[in-house]
């Protein structure tokens, strides 16, 4: 059927969007403005297949985007108009190439003619995110003719592949409108047919999917260790179950990160390794549980004493990771394997061994030092901060998504998150590790998924308060468990914290907010925890709608001398 168009923006961004939603896409935020006019006039008739979010603030809603993203495993498009508007998307776009999300950033812009010559709203948008998009281009000004629609819809089906293979990121297209730009008649008077227009659209991107055998050399080896890191699996039982089947055939135990779903897997890995960190304080066991080979499974875990340990054994390692970045920050003797690890090809061995002395070993001190760990945390009454990581690693509902934001709370969990069984989904910003865009993230994650739970401190939320502006657009809760020490914790393990002056003004930047005002401000419920009773009812059921802040307010030098006092304890006596 043939339909007509009396505007050639209209038909420009009907063209785009329709393109988008024929790939899949479903979901668009948009960031208010004038110039972006036709695409966001094109995504609102896309309703309901597309849903269509408008939110203020650009750099929250970048982080939304991400978060989105994440707990969905599809691409999400950002919009918004020109001038500064896409630079406060730039601290997204790093954490999704960093992270590997796919996000399609759609900046609209002045045409050639309105640039250089200092008309308002426009800057150099072109390149805009440096080397940071997996591609980015301009579009042609809009033309009504089928040629360049066809043009069109060619780049975006591109843009649709390269934000997704062969490793998820970012595409960046400025695309440039002349006025008019609100859907009034301009002369236009083109005329189409969609359904066979649309028929050339096809979701070109698939998965690879690749087997490779276990190299012999694992099979030969009694004293491998295997890193389950940082991850974020879209099934993270599959995944799990991968690196168990792993584990077992080789028989080499698992270290896994607090940020790994393996540790809220627990019953499908009998060697899984989660106090490492501890255990590696103890110089004498680092030396005696050296490896000969690791098999690193994405990211490298947060772990300093771990990162330490490998450095200092140097033994050969595998990286198992389907991208095609350099996953080794350690620069050791690395070979990269470019596959996930669910289809690896694990064949067992004629010869199965029974465990090894070098696997009963690190079971033996697992075993020691997650029951000192546990029985120190169930004897704790003070508000020790580190403790809200270890009662929220049995107190949250099962399958609950939960969002770990960046400094001390990362740290927390993995120190104190004890191997459950409880299938919590977990997500945080561990590409760049940086505090932007926490409460936004977390809200994108939460966002018509299952009543969700965030930990955090007193900066990172207040660096994204404007999140909170969301509140009106977000579908369904987002529990806050918010540790208040007024100031940045991380920075009192440094050494500049034996320096005040400046530290404390410079470093722990205390800021003296009133949380209870703050969330009043927003519209958002308050509650402050004075018992970890307290804190275990509140979490027994989520509620189903808002938000809510739980207020957990902790002494930052004293949680911070804790640490310098007891981590290196629990594993100080074991002798194996």
């Amino acid at each position: 059927m043939l339909v007509a168009y009396k505007n050639v923006n209209q038909i420009w961004a009907f063209v785009l969007t329709e393109t988008l939603k024929r790939l899949g896409l479903t979901c668009a935020v948009i960031c208010p403005g004038s110039r972006s006019t036709p695409l966001t006039v094109a995504f609102a008739q896309q309703v309901p297949d597309i849903e269509a979010i408008s939110i203020l603030d650009e750099r929250s809603a970048a982080f939304f985007a991400l978060g989105v993203a994440k707990a969905t495993g599809k691409p999400v498009a950002l919009v918004c108009t020109s001038g500064t508007a896409g630079a406060n998307f730039y601290p997204a776009v790093i954490e999704a190439k960093e992270s590997r999300v796919p996000l399609l950033v759609l900046t609209t812009d002045r045409p050639p003619e309105l640039r250089d010559c200092h008309s308002g709203q426009t800057i150099d948008q072109v390149k805009l995110y440096g080397s940071y998009p997996n591609w980015q281009t301009e579009l042609a000004l809009p033309s009504a003719n089928t040629e360049m629609l066809a043009y069109l819809r060619q780049m975006v089906m591109y843009a649709w592949e390269r934000m997704q293979i062969p490793t998820p990121g970012v595409v960046h297209l400025n695309i440039p409108f002349r006025d008019p730009l609100a859907p009034v008649p301009d002369g236009t008077d083109f005329q189409f047919d969609p359904e066979e227009f649309f028929s050339a659209v096809t979701n070109t991107v698939s998965t690879p999917y690749t087997t490779l055998p276990t190299p012999p050399a694992w099979q030969n080896c009694d004293r491998g260790v295997i890193i389950a890191g940082v991850a974020q699996p879209q099934n993270p039982e599959n995944y799990c179950r991968a690196i168990a089947k792993l584990s077992q055939t080789l028989q080499w135990p698992v270290l896994a990160e607090g940020l790994s779903p393996l540790r809220n897997y627990a019953d499908l890995n009998p060697y899984l390794i989660s106090t490492y960190d501890l255990i590696l304080r103890n110089q004498q066991l680092a030396k005696q549980l050296a490896p000969k080979m690791v098999i690193q499974v994405g990211d490298m875990p947060t772990s300093k004493e771990l990162r330490t340990w490998l450095n200092t054994t140097q033994a050969q390692r595998w990286i198992i990771d389907p991208s095609d970045q350099n996953l080794d920050p350690l620069h050791g003797k690395t070979t990269h394997l470019r596959i996930s690890v669910e289809t690896l090809d694990i064949r067992p061995s004629d010869n199965q061994n029974s465990p090894s002395e070098y696997l009963q070993n690190w079971c033996i001190a697992e075993a020691k030092v997650r029951a000192a760990v546990d029985q120190t945390m169930t004897t704790m009454e003070n508000l020790f901060e580190g403790k809200a990581a270890w009662l929220l690693s049995q107190k949250l509902p099962p399958g609950t998504q939960f969002f770990i934001a960046n400094s001390m709370p990362v740290r927390d969990v993995e120190y104190f998150w004890r191997p459950n069984n409880l299938r919590v989904r977990t997500y945080f910003n561990r590409g760049a590790n940086g505090i932007d865009g926490t409460l936004s993230t977390a809200l994108g994650i939460a966002h018509r998924q299952q009543s969700s739970v965030m930990l955090t401190g007193d900066l990172a939320l207040l660096h994204d308060t404007n999140g909170f502006l969301i509140r009106n657009k977000f579908v369904g809760h987002l529990t806050i468990v918010l540790i208040n020490n007024n100031g940045g914790g991380i920075f009192e393990m440094l050494p500049i914290a034996k320096f005040d002056p400046p530290f404390e003004e410079f470093f722990g930047t205390p800021q003296d907010i009133d949380f209870a005002q703050l969330s009043a401000t927003y519209g958002v419920q308050h509650e402050l925890i004075t018992s970890w009773e307290d804190l275990q009812g509140k979490l027994n059921s989520l509620p189903t709608q808002g938000i809510r802040v739980l207020e957990v307010q902790t002494n930052r030098k004293a949680d911070a001398k804790w640490r310098q006092e007891n981590l290196g304890k629990f594993a100080a006596d074991i002798m194996i």
